[in-house]
């Protein structure tokens, strides 16, 4: 079976489905194609970002019993807390939400349906190419043969679409790997957690416990892996955070998490082109999950508008228009942000030593608005602040060291990172 549609969508998330609205709101026959069937679960954090929520707000788009969340509290290998705050910028506002993934993606894909777009159930495992080298077609597992003017792949980290096009180069990118678990628990303020894997020596990634819906928070941790998709067996090291958080009263002493589920990261922007000829990618597709946070779900859903938007403006010309709107609103931050990151990975005692300082008692107030800032990418649109500008200027460093100390390097066995259960020294 053959169907022709101006543009096909690959992967129903927020990614997928806020382009395939945008595409139909505007008329354009729209394919939104995903193996799954919906509503369903994925592993997350469940907070979506400033930047995420306007991107709703700009849209009409309202998403269920969802709660704001404000300012986060960060807690280092020493057990000291640093309240993180929330700045309104000119670009988005001072809060983000938090709305279970099985509601949210559900609740978007919905919304793209209600706009026109044509849901398809497949499982994508070839892409079809005409004699000029485009994209003309994606094919499903059972056969069914998807056409369209422009493909936009909004798939995942590991973009089966990408992989199939020639566009993912595994070894060129920044990974990670993420867990979670919802557990009973009141939780007055999302929470991160920096923690050691051994004395002044940091775990590679982080803990977090946020606030969720009907009495469930969201429990969590992630870690970074450099260049190298390896195995990352987490569910000790989640277990042993639950145990902390419990013992500090984040968590009552008979607080057991639900089922865990997990997924793979692709991070700053690495392993691939934002687009290659009429082929787009979105959200973690294109790897736009923040290196230092783990955030994706605001980058997703700002890339794939801005997809959507190019095709809108000229089929023809959309890959080009897509990768400078990619290289405007994500460029500045995330090359330096990878290359930050791929550096603590490889220096763990610094990285104990500094995430220590910021949050020491006189230190974390003077750092707090900048770290706030500048660690979830908002420097660019925040209002002017003191801590914006400060901000600024970091981003403005870390891009320095990505010309010195490009992401994504493999770890050599020296400087690659103990992945030993998190513990407070």
């Amino acid at each position: 079976m053959s169907l022709r549609f101006d543009a096909v969508v690959v992967g129903a998330g927020p990614a997928g489905s806020i382009a395939a609205l945008v595409l139909a709101r505007s008329g354009a026959r729209v394919a939104l194609a995903d193996k799954a069937a919906f509503p369903r679960d994925k592993a997350c954090g469940d907070l979506v970002g400033p930047r995420g929520v306007r991107v709703l707000a700009d849209l009409g788009l309202r998403v269920p019993d969802a709660g704001t969340g404000s300012d986060l509290l960060a807690v280092g290998p020493s057990g000291r807390r640093s309240r993180l705050p929330a700045f309104t910028g000119r670009t988005y506002p001072g809060h983000g939400v938090i709305v279970p993934r099985l509601m949210l993606d559900h609740a978007l894909r919905e919304a793209a349906l209600d706009a026109g777009a044509v849901p398809v159930r497949a499982r994508i495992t070839a892409v079809e190419a005409d004699g000029g080298g485009r994209a003309s077609a994606v094919i499903s597992s059972d056969g069914q043969r998807l056409a369209g003017e422009v493909i936009i792949a909004a798939d995942g980290a590991l973009s089966p679409v990408a992989r199939l096009a020639g566009m993912l180069d595994p070894e060129r990118a920044q990974w990670g790997f993420a867990i979670r678990a919802y557990v009973p628990a009141e939780v007055p303020l999302p929470l991160l957690v920096l923690l050691d894997a051994s004395p002044w020596r940091i775990y590679p990634g982080y803990g977090w416990l946020f606030p969720g819906a009907d009495g469930q928070a969201n429990v969590g941790i992630g870690i970074g892996l450099g260049s190298a998709r390896r195995p990352a067996p987490l569910r000790d090291d989640l277990a042993q955070l639950v145990a902390l958080l419990s013992e500090c009263g984040d968590l009552s002493g008979d607080a057991r998490p639900g089922p865990v589920i997990g997924g793979w990261l692709r991070m700053g922007g690495t392993g691939t082109l934002p687009a290659a000829g009429n082929v787009l990618l979105a959200g973690d597709a294109a790897g736009l999950i923040n290196p230092l946070q783990g955030e994706g779900i605001g980058p997703a859903m700002v890339s794939a508008r801005l997809a959507a938007e190019a095709v809108l403006a000229s089929p023809a010309r959309a890959g080009s228009a897509y990768t400078e709107a990619i290289e405007a609103a994500f460029g500045p931050y995330m090359a330096g942000a990878s290359a930050l990151q791929s550096a603590l990975l490889r220096r763990p005692r610094t990285a104990s030593a500094v995430v220590r300082m910021l949050t020491a008692p006189v230190v974390r107030r003077v750092v707090a608005g900048t770290w706030s800032i500048y660690w979830n990418g908002l420097a660019d649109g925040a209002r002017p602040r003191p801590t914006a500008r400060t901000a600024h200027a970091v981003q403005t460093q870390a891009g320095r060291l990505a010309h010195h100390n490009p992401a994504g390097q493999p770890l050599t066995r020296e400087e690659a990172p103990e992945q030993r259960t998190p513990r407070r020294p």
